[in-house]
C-alpha cells in the first residue's frame, strides 16, 4: 500500500482506490499485500515524522500480527511489543479459515472477479462472509450463554418450517448486514490474504514481548499462541503472557481486555 504524505492526513491505497493510470478503481489489479507491507508503511510514516524509536507497538488480532512483524523487521525502532490474541505467523488451519471467510464473496455473481465498482456490489457474499467471521470470533460459549436455542420470533418454531429461524441466526444476519454497510468486499479479500501471508519467525524476536491470549479463541488457538511464546523464550528474549478469560473467544480481546490492564501497565512502565 502506498503512503500519501503530501495530504493533510495519512491515507493508504487499496482495491477501491482510483488507479491514476486508468482513472478506474484498481479492483483485483491491486497488488497482493502482506502484514509486512502494512508495517513498512507504518515505518515510513514514523520516519517522515522524525520519530526514531517507539516506546511500544501494541495491537490485537491483525494488529497483534503487526506487532510481531515490527519486532522482527525493525527491532532497533521499537522498545517492546504487546500482542493480543495473535500468534506470530499464519499456520495451515488459519490459512484455510481465511479462505473459508473469503469464499462467499467469490461465489457471489455480483462480485464479478472484483469488477463491481459503479455497479451493484456483492453484498450477499459479503454478508455471508461477515456472518462466518462474527460467529467464529465469538465462539460457542458466547452462543450458548447469549442465545441458547430460542427461536428468533415467538410462535415461529424452527421445527415447524425451514424459514423459521433461531435467535442466533437472526442476530448473525443482522450483525452482518450492519457491518457490510461499512465494508468493501475486495478490501475484505485482501485482508484475508494478508493474514494468510503473516510470516514472523518467533525465534528472531529479540525485543521484550507481552502476549495476551484467550484460551477459547477459535481463530488463534491457544496451543499455537503458546508455541509462539515458547519460541520467543527459547531464543533468549524476554516474553511474558497472560490470559483473557470470558465467553467471547477471540473477542475477549475487546470485552475482557481490562483483565490485562495491570500486566500491560507494569510491562510498559519498566
Amino acid at each position: 500500500m502506498n503512503l500519501n504524505a503530501r495530504q493533510s492526513h495519512v491515507v493508504t491505497t487499496g482495491p477501491a482506490s482510483i488507479n491514476p493510470d486508468t482513472g478506474k478503481p484498481y479492483a483485483m489489479s491491486f497488488p497482493v499485500v502482506s502484514i509486512k507491507d502494512f508495517v513498512r508503511v507504518q515505518k515510513a510514516l514514523i520516519d517522515s515524522l522524525g520519530i526514531k524509536k517507539l516506546k511500544a507497538v501494541m495491537g490485537l488480532s491483525m494488529g497483534g500480527l503487526q506487532a510481531y512483524e515490527w519486532a522482527q523487521s525493525y527491532p532497533d525502532s521499537v522498545d517492546r511489543i504487546v500482542s493480543v490474541v495473535a500468534a506470530a505467523s499464519a499456520e495451515p488451519f488459519l490459512i484455510a479459515w481465511m479462505d473459508v471467510w473469503a469464499q462467499p464473496i467469490r461465489l457471489d455473481p455480483k462480485w464479478n472477479n472484483g469488477d463491481y465498482y459503479g455497479k451493484e456490489p456483492p453484498l450477499d457474499g459479503l454478508k455471508a462472509a461477515l456472518k462466518i467471521v462474527t460467529l467464529q470470533a465469538n465462539g460457542w460459549e458466547w452462543a450458548r450463554k447469549t442465545f441458547g436455542t430460542a427461536p428468533a420470533e415467538e410462535g415461529k418454531d424452527p421445527a415447524k418450517a425451514l424459514k423459521n429461524e433461531f435467535k442466533i441466526d437472526a442476530f448473525l444476519d443482522q450483525a452482518a448486514i450492519a457491518r457490510a454497510a461499512f465494508a468493501d468486499a475486495n478490501h475484505f479479500l485482501y485482508l484475508c490474504k494478508a493474514v494468510q501471508l503473516a510470516a514472523v519467525d518467533p525465534a528472531k524476536i529479540k525485543v521484550p514481548a507481552l502476549v495476551l491470549y484467550a484460551p477459547n479463541d477459535l481463530i488463534f488457538y491457544e496451543p499455537i499462541v503458546q508455541e509462539t511464546i515458547q519460541k520467543i523464550a527459547g531464543a533468549g528474549a524476554s516474553v511474558e503472557s497472560a490470559t483473557l478469560i470470558g465467553p467471547n473467544g477471540h473477542l475477549n480481546a475487546l470485552t475482557q481486555i481490562g483483565q490485562g490492564a495491570d500486566k500491560i501497565t507494569a510491562f510498559l512502565t519498566r
